[in-house]
């Protein structure tokens, strides 16, 4: 039996005759851009986030972007943020003309080390872009206390977390603005790119409005430069169909991680996710990230632990073998997973310039070395989620093990 990382087969099937008459609808009404379904989705998101205002865009990328633009964020102002994302995250911030200025991650979360930004914020430091990665959201609170402290703006980053929260707060409400994604694999996912900001501020709310076409307030007339950045009555209407299930959705993600947990405790060679029992933290779980800091003694390419792992002309990073050998291993017995992510922005070629090399970042340099993204997705049965443990159990369970270099 083949075990994917991801699948929407089941999903399409259930939701088949919903989507066939929402697409039908639109595709019939001629009304292709704005209209009521983006009107319906956008009020429908917001309410669901906690938010008066949700403005729909043509990605989670162009949702960055225009949260910066609306911002006044660009050329001389540094935007703080972390490496271990995708290079989305980075790459807005450098298409307004701003700095990316990257901090480590924790360990055990995987999210931005809140005990770090401080010391690097500079007098031409804007804002703070924190990333709820792989569904985790971060402890809001904190990073709000330090925003408010030094006057800096907040644009989170929840192109992963549809459906997390923190403190009973949505991911998306606590800072100026919201970033979302709506990629077809995310845990709300359209029939294409589309994305969506949320804020509190009516001002901003209209100024990425009006961003997101062409910076036009009215029809033809053009206030400052914009961007073609609409969400299309298509995908509004998939999403509409899709949202009054997404927390039916990540309840069954949450179950399913869950049972990871359970059945890989004390698993030989690998780190789990940290638990998420506390009351305060909704998970969104839209990937199930673990860690691989060994190897079994007698895995068959042993003789290559230990060596760095090319990034690009220059730049290595550490042995990644252990967990390369796994995911190989996994895939020759049906069984499919993700890397997110293997190579760390700072030590992507487009970054050379910043001069953040090898070990300036060593969390997230071992994490990209480390971290595999085992199946999860709410139509994952028990006996699929059975064959990856029961194969992780079979690969990894002998006691003896050649051990990597781990961050604490």
């Amino acid at each position: 039996m083949q075990v994917p990382p991801f699948s929407l087969t089941q999903q399409l099937a259930e939701l088949g005759p919903d989507l066939d008459e929402a697409v039908l609808r639109v595709l019939r009404s001629g009304q292709y851009i704005g209209g009521a379904e983006i009107e319906s989705f956008e009020q429908a998101f917001a309410n669901s986030l906690g938010v008066p205002y949700v403005v729909g865009c043509n990605s989670g990328t162009d949702a960055l972007v225009l949260a910066l633009r609306a911002l006044d964020i660009g050329a001389g102002d540094e935007v703080i943020s972390c490496s271990f994302s995708f290079f989305a995250t980075a790459e807005a911030i450098s298409s307004v003309g701003a700095t990316p200025v990257f901090v480590d991650v924790e360990a055990d979360t995987y999210l931005i080390d809140l005990e770090q930004i401080e010391a690097a914020i500079t007098p031409a430091t804007r804002a703070l872009l924190p990333v709820h990665l792989f569904g985790r959201p971060v402890n809001m609170e904190q990073l709000m206390a330090i925003a408010n402290k030094h006057g800096l703006k907040v644009i989170e980053d929840c192109a992963q977390a549809s459906g997390a929260a923190w403190n009973g707060r949505s991911v998306g409400s606590w800072g100026d603005v919201g970033c979302f994604s709506f990629f077809p694999t995310k845990n709300l996912g359209g029939a294409g790119d589309g994305g969506a900001v949320s804020t509190h501020d009516a001002k901003l709310a209209q100024r990425m409005r009006e961003l997101a076409v062409h910076g036009m307030p009215r029809r033809y007339l053009h206030t400052e430069l914009g961007y073609n950045s609409r969400l299309d009555a298509l995908q509004a209407a998939v999403l509409n169909v899709k949202l009054p299930r997404l927390s039916c959705w990540v309840e069954k993600r949450q179950a399913i991680a869950t049972r990871y947990q359970t059945l890989l405790t004390n698993l030989p060679c690998l780190e789990l996710p940290e638990q998420t029992k506390a009351s305060h933290l909704q998970h969104a779980w839209n990937q199930f990230v673990v860690r691989v800091t060994s190897c079994p003694i007698n895995q068959s390419n042993s003789e290559s632990l230990g060596k760095p792992s090319k990034t690009n002309g220059s730049n290595t990073l550490p042995d990644s073998s252990c967990r390369d050998w796994l995911k190989q291993s996994l895939l020759e017995h049906g069984i499919n997973t993700i890397i997110y992510y293997p190579i760390p922005i700072h030590l992507q070629p487009a970054y050379e310039g910043l001069r953040q090399g090898p070990g300036s970042l060593p969390v997230t340099e071992q994490l990209c070395s480390q971290v595999l993204s085992l199946p999860i997705f709410p139509e994952l049965s028990e006996e699929q989620q059975q064959q990856v443990v029961s194969m992780l159990h079979k690969l990894l369970s002998p006691a003896t093990t050649t051990q990597m270099s781990k961050v604490a």
